[in-house]
């Protein structure tokens, strides 16, 4: 008989992915409680944990008391066991985040990227500074996702497109894992949104939805199935270019400003729409104080016309992907809350032929950013949970 030698360290590995897992989604748990929730005997969950104990991954937290006997050890992960971070990169400014192995964010900076003009010099800086904030050593950091505008080549990582950050270009990407190490992942601001969303916003539990991004540019995240669909080129979402009937086609597709929809609810576009009807805006207010300002005025016909509006670029996803949750999120979209949302929906349904559920943002703080944080943890713990034995 043939034995396979890999098959009892697979199996070692196996479980102990499932018990971090576990001990992050659920907390200190004893070795009784691990053994319960994985089906481990106590003898093998005492091993996992002394195995773990040995790399550094888990520690004992605390006791729990008990009925009978001492009380149990409390076991949880590591926090500092590994780091990550995560990134937003604007013409005007970089964030960055660093947490650690469980979610916990650690430090926040915002840096003025000066002129731009070298991305990668740029970005090594910024991150420098948040760990030095931090308190750790850039080899700590075991994944870097940086969320950018623009358009994101699905086949290499690199930035295909971006009107706003014109040095992103191809060999970006490259530069950069050559500068901080092979974990660095470029991705769309709008997709990680979905994923925060997903993971901790209005989306929570939901494997299909969408988040529309309103604000000064016009986006979509699209999650279907649980995965972020981003197209064969890195396009999908691109809602800025849909044409809209009434509206002039794009002349030039590198200024985003020229798309149709883009036209139908930007800020100027917001900004005559207030005017027509008699809400005084102070000279040079965003699009977000304007319909602020209608939220707080009780303003009804100002908001139900930008619903209708935003409504064209929702009802033209759901005929087409009918994802049943639709997600208001960009400074616009927050800034009109709960009752835009609802009046987006009355909207869609009298135009769809199934009707949506709108909601607004569930995310608080800098949504892109925490999308980021959410990508580089997944990466990070599969590097870090799947080589324990």
């Amino acid at each position: 008989m043939t034995r396979n030698p890999g098959v009892p360290r697979l199996l070692r590995r196996l479980n102990d992915r499932t018990a971090l897992e576990l001990l992050l989604s659920e907390g200190p748990l004893t070795r009784s409680e691990l053994g319960e929730r994985t089906g481990l005997s106590k003898v093998t969950a005492g091993q996992l944990l002394a195995r773990l104990e040995d790399r550094g991954l888990v520690e004992v937290t605390g006791r729990r008391a008990s009925g009978r006997g001492p009380n149990a050890a409390l076991y949880g992960v590591v926090p500092t066991s590994a780091h990550v971070a995560g990134l937003e990169v604007l013409p005007d400014a970089i964030t960055v985040g660093v947490a650690d192995i469980t979610g916990k964010v650690v430090v926040e900076v915002v840096v003025d990227p000066a002129d731009g003009r070298d991305p990668v010099a740029t970005v090594h800086a910024a991150v420098q500074r948040a760990c030095a904030s931090a308190r750790i050593t850039l080899p700590q950091l075991k994944a870097f996702v940086i969320g950018t505008r623009g358009v994101v080549d699905p086949a290499n990582g690199d930035v295909r497109f971006s009107h706003d950050l014109p040095s992103w270009h191809v060999g970006v990407l490259a530069s950069l894992r050559r500068t901080l190490g092979a974990s660095v992942t470029i991705e769309n601001d709008v997709n990680l949104v979905a994923l925060a969303e997903h993971r901790y916003g209005a989306a929570a539990g939901q494997d299909d939805f969408v988040v529309v991004w309103t604000g000064i540019g016009q986006g979509l995240g699209v999650m279907l199935g649980g995965r972020l669909h981003r197209g064969i080129t890195g396009g999908a979402g691109e809602i800025g270019w849909l044409p809209v009937p009434g509206e002039p086609l794009p002349a030039d597709v590198t200024r985003p400003q020229s798309g149709s929809y883009q036209r139908l609810v930007g800020l100027d576009a917001l900004t005559g729409l207030a005017q027509e009807h008699g809400l005084a805006a102070r000279p040079g207010a965003t699009g977000p104080e304007i319909v602020r300002a209608a939220v707080a005025g009780a303003r009804t016909g100002f908001l139900a016309a930008v619903a209708a509006r935003l409504a064209v670029g929702v009802a033209a996803v759901t005929v087409v992907l009918d994802p049943g949750l639709i997600v208001l999120a960009g400074d616009v979209g927050r800034a009109g809350g709960t009752e835009l949302a609802a009046m987006v929906e009355d909207a869609v349904a009298k135009v769809c032929p199934s009707r949506p559920q709108v909601v607004t943002t569930g995310i608080t703080g800098n949504p892109v950013l925490r999308g980021a944080l959410v990508a580089a943890l997944e990466q990070a713990r599969e590097q870090v949970f799947s080589d324990t034995v």
